[in-house]
């Protein structure tokens, strides 16, 4: 005997059934997102990764400051004004000189080509660091979104169990109408039906603080009726050696990137330490016109300086020796990275191959045992062949095989996205 939802509605079953339609009805109505469309949403749209973005911007602008030139020095020098006539004849100009003098520091020992690429390679270290954020993030996401359709899964799974003890229901008030049931049995029936409508609302309330959660995510402020997202529930493909994820996290994580790429700032920064230790000259010319002078033929002269600071006692070697220092440091920060990407990648492996090792006898086994239970029993209650007590403890196994068996699929969704938190790309869907 079949009873369709319109018959239950017609029947008064009340609040949380039409909730489940209005439900129904409005997701329907919205295309669901797909994981790659809630990823671009999440990375054009957050906040965090926006402002993060900001500061590589910041470090590209800073290069440009990094590489300018010195700016020439101009001195102009006016001399020999007279402030008394001389002879009675007031000439104020006739012995005046006047200097115009130019002068350019120079920078010796590639000082700016090195302050440049310290500053690209802090460029790249922020761009790594940057990376490192929306991995992390991504990873709350993809958590975010498999918890999302997990608790899709526990509602369709509530409504179908609620559906089926609808049709015992009305098998059982048959079988009192036939004078086959006791009316404590059916009343014991009836009764259990508010454990399977509190279920359904349970379910709807986490399935909808879960799309709360994501749309927080978003930063989207799209009502959470309108919002859906969709995507495989289910085991995903056989492990890799466990080797071959080390080898694409050395390759790719971003945050071991950005260790090995200070340990060549530091490098660098050394190399400008030591250039900075180096004397730059000051190159200056100047020209004169003297009026005045006993050379009436060459009353114009120029002249050439250079000026060397004689640095005896700071050859920055304070500085030499604390980039030297952070060379030392960076490497063994690195060191540090690295055993720490073995370290993630190893715990997200064995996380993710418990969860297929327990999964696995679910998908070949005690699904369908406990539907075959289920069913049988609930023939043989049926035919009067099997008593109440029965029929609840096969239809509550049943339940419990099916729940647990949702939570392990989500645990390894969530292990996955471990995994690809670990490795620094998508390896695993």
């Amino acid at each position: 005997m079949k009873v369709s939802l319109s018959s239950l509605l017609i029947r008064g079953l009340g609040g949380p059934v039409l909730g489940i339609a209005c439900l129904m009805s409005t997701a329907s109505a919205q295309q669901a997102l797909t994981w790659n469309q809630v990823k671009a949403k999440f990375e054009a749209v957050n906040p965090v990764l926006k402002a993060d973005a900001a500061n590589v911007d910041e470090m590209k602008a800073e290069e440009i400051t990094a590489f300018l030139r010195p700016n020439p020095q101009f001195t102009l020098s006016v001399d020999g004004n007279q402030a008394a006539p001389h002879n009675g004849v007031w000439t104020p100009f006739k012995g005046t000189t006047e200097q115009p003098n130019f002068s350019y520091l120079h920078e010796r020992e590639h000082k700016r080509e090195l302050r440049l690429e310290s500053a690209k390679e802090g460029t790249e270290i922020t761009q790594s660091q940057h990376v490192d954020l929306e991995r992390n993030l991504v990873f709350g996401l993809r958590s975010a979104f498999v918890q999302t359709l997990q608790a899709k899964a526990v509602l369709t799974l509530a409504k179908a169990d609620l559906e089926y003890y609808d049709k015992i229901i009305d098998i059982s008030r048959a079988r009192f109408q036939a004078g086959d049931l006791a009316k404590i049995d059916l009343a014991r029936i009836e009764l259990q039906r508010v454990q399977y409508e509190s279920e359904i609302e349970t379910a709807i309330v986490n399935l909808r603080q879960q799309k709360i959660q994501l749309l927080l995510l978003l930063d989207d402020r799209t009502p959470v009726d309108q919002f859906d997202v969709t995507g495989p529930f289910d085991l995903g493909p056989d492990l890799q050696p466990l080797d071959d994820y080390h080898k694409i996290a050395l390759d790719n994580r971003p945050d071991l990137m950005a260790a090995i790429q200070t340990i060549q700032q530091s490098q660098t920064n050394h190399k400008l330490a030591v250039a900075n230790g180096s004397t730059d000259p000051t190159f200056g010319g100047w020209f004169t016109n003297n009026s005045s002078t006993n050379n009436p033929n060459g009353p114009e002269t120029i002249g050439v300086s250079v000026s060397i600071p004689l640095r005896i006692f700071d050859k920055n070697q304070g500085e030499k020796k604390r980039t030297l220092i952070d060379i030392d440091r960076s490497t063994q920060a690195a060191e540090a990275a690295k055993a720490q990407v073995f370290s993630d990648v190893d715990n997200a492996y064995e996380l993710v191959r418990s969860n297929i090792a327990l999964i696995r006898p679910y998908k070949a086994q005690y699904l369908d045992q406990s539907v075959y239970v289920r069913d049988t029993v609930t023939f043989s209650y049926e035919h009067g062949g099997a008593s109440l007590m029965d029929f609840l403890n096969a239809q509550s196994d049943y339940r419990v095989v099916q729940l647990a068996y949702l939570q392990l699929i989500g645990a390894y969704m969530t292990a996955a996205g471990q995994m690809n938190l670990a490795v620094g790309r998508e390896e695993l869907q």
